[in-house]
């Protein structure tokens, strides 16, 4: 299993989630098999994402989706976000 991490600070949580739930079919075409959403305890605006694929090939071709910069972009997030693919140990 193959996990991508993906944080970034938002403009505004509620409108974010939005474009984010709008997302979901273009996650599932790009190989999610299960994906999760944190907020930190201290900001709302402060997300961590995670993605599950069955392979780093999906994530990286995920992480690459021009679609994904764009809705990025639509749904607030605000400067460059963190993001780094883990396997289970």
């Amino acid at each position: 299993m193959t996990t991508l991490f993906v944080r970034h600070t938002v403009s505004d949580y509620k409108a974010w989630r939005k474009v984010y739930d709008g997302f979901a079919p273009a996650q599932k075409t790009g190989g999610v098999k299960a994906q999760a959403v944190y907020q930190a305890a201290d900001n709302p605006n402060d997300v961590t994402v995670t993605h599950d694929f069955a392979s780093v090939a999906e994530a990286q071709a995920f992480i690459k989706n021009p679609e994904l910069k764009k809705a990025m972009g639509s749904a607030g997030v605000i400067g460059a976000p963190t993001m780094w693919i883990t396997n289970k140990a």
